[in-house]
């Protein structure tokens, strides 16, 4: 029975071990991937280029479309970091979603909004009843006041229904874009008209940042550590991950907090399926089953350069419901498209991109906490020696680190969006503390969003209370 014991712990370890190198080594090859796609987008942008772009009458107009639910201390900010944006011609689409809170009343007294017989396309399905409209005076911001249909998915269709633009850019309604982030997302498409569907731009997290009417003052890190570590895993996973997938057109995410795409692509589809967990996935997969199911020649571009900058939670609480939640909608989505994997009709989404989820993000958590188990008890009864501990730590720990660092060095030298020496300090001092009770917490919260969607529980969004931007002057101030 030992030997059996034994075996099983040994073996089970060597797994964990190979498990984790292959993990974080396809990591580093994508980070240095995108290094080079960051320098060549660098050399591509130009002032000169953005100018073009806006004088052009030829670039397409652009909705901006808004879900707001309780969003009172920050929707204000926001809509004005939309509209300051340098871009010809745009309109913002707010959807109040059965807010509890002064959400409208805020938007009503800061733009004179007025009651208005604009209609719905009729395109596509919606869940919940929409009760007003009301539309600023000069027409560039609509709200829409409907019920609460708990999916952020149906807010979103119903402001792509009143739309008129033939792009649509979705984003969060604590989000502060800069001022040039929609041209540079808008040029691939401008570049690219016939084959470009969706393009992606940088999350950054905006806690710390001072701001007023929606423009950032001053780039800083968050105050409290586990912001700052989440500043880390953006740059890592949310950055320069997806600009590494962009190069093989294998892009599967386009972050909800601020994404483009063609209208009519998305009404084809029929919107955003309402009751996912992670609809801004699911839409960018049903572009790719779609386009690949009729064997369109499309792109689906991350732009690096453009940012928009959103709170992230502060309290671990809120962080732990919002990561169950995208490991939750993650199988949800992995599911839907199962007809995808490894189906070599959907050439490297099918065989590459889907496979590489299912083995590398949806599963890591189950291999993460098995390995927390399997280690201690391996060394208490002597299965394992220390050596073979410390080569655990070295492959799942080390190398985890070291990837950390490679991400915030090469952001850094394309960047330098922190100008302090002291920030960068930080950032390094994060990337270390990440792996001391942060990832483990992630872990588990990850392995109980995936039980939940096993168990096919009861699937829908949460409140995520916002402290709001630290407003240096304004109503907003937090």
């Amino acid at each position: 029975m030992r030997d059996f014991l034994e075996s099983a712990v040994i073996g089970f370890n060597s797994f964990v071990i190979i498990y984790f190198l292959a993990l974080n080594s396809l990591y580093l090859v994508i980070v240095l991937i995108a290094s080079r796609a960051q320098r060549r987008a660098q050399r591509m942008s130009s002032e000169t280029a953005l100018e073009d772009l806006f004088a052009n009458p030829l670039t397409p107009g652009v909705s901006v479309l808004v879900p707001a639910y309780n969003e009172e201390p920050s929707i204000v900010s926001s809509v004005h970091s939309i509209l300051d944006l340098r871009y010809p011609q745009l309109e913002v689409v707010i959807v109040d979603d059965g807010s509890t809170d002064g959400t409208f009343d805020v938007l009503q007294e800061e733009f004179e909004l007025q009651p208005s017989t604009r209609v719905a396309a009729g395109v596509v399905e919606t869940v919940g009843t929409v009760n007003s409209v009301h539309i600023s005076r000069d027409g560039q911001i609509v709200v829409i006041r409907k019920e609460n249909a708990r999916r952020r998915g149906d807010a979103l269709n119903v402001a792509l229904e009143y739309s008129r633009y033939p792009l649509v850019c979705m984003i969060d309604a604590d989000s502060v874009l800069e001022k040039d982030a929609l041209m540079h997302v808008v040029r691939p498409f401008v570049d690219d008209p016939e084959r470009v569907a969706a393009t992606g731009g940088a999350i950054r997290p905006i806690n710390g940042c001072p701001t007023e009417r929606g423009m950032i003052l001053e780039k800083r890190l968050p105050k409290a550590w586990a912001p700052r570590i989440q500043v880390v895993e953006y740059l890592r996973s949310f950055l320069l991950g997806r600009v590494g997938w962009s190069a093989f057109n294998g892009l599967m995410i386009i972050s909800g907090a601020f994404g483009l795409f063609r209208r009519d692509l998305v009404q084809q589809i029929g919107g955003l399926t309402a009751d996912s967990l992670a609809e801004d996935a699911d839409l960018v997969n049903s572009l790719h089953h779609r386009l690949r199911h009729e064997k369109q020649d499309y792109r689906i571009v991350f732009v690096p350069h453009p940012v928009c900058w959103t709170e992230v939670p502060e309290n671990l609480k809120i962080l732990g419901r919002q990561r169950r939640r995208w490991s939750h909608g993650l199988l949800e989505v992995l599911w839907r498209f199962r007809g995808m994997i490894a189906n070599p009709r959907y050439g490297r989404m099918g065989l590459l991109v889907l496979p590489y989820y299912v083995v590398f993000e949806l599963l890591t958590p189950v291999v993460e906490i098995l390995g927390l188990i399997c280690l201690p008890l391996g060394i208490a009864f002597g299965i394992l020696n220390w050596q073979a501990a410390v080569l655990y730590a070295l492959v799942a720990i080390g190398y985890g680190i070291l990837l950390s660092v490679v991400a915030i060095v090469v952001d850094d030298l394309s960047y330098q969006t922190y100008r302090r020496w002291k920030d960068l300090g930080i950032l390094l001092v994060a990337a270390f503390l990440e792996n001391f009770g942060f990832r483990q917490l992630h872990a588990f919260w990850r392995l109980r969003g995936l039980w939940s969607g096993i168990r096919g529980s009861n699937a829908a969004w949460g409140e995520m209370p916002r402290v709001g931007f630290k407003e240096t002057s304004g109503a907003s101030a937090s």
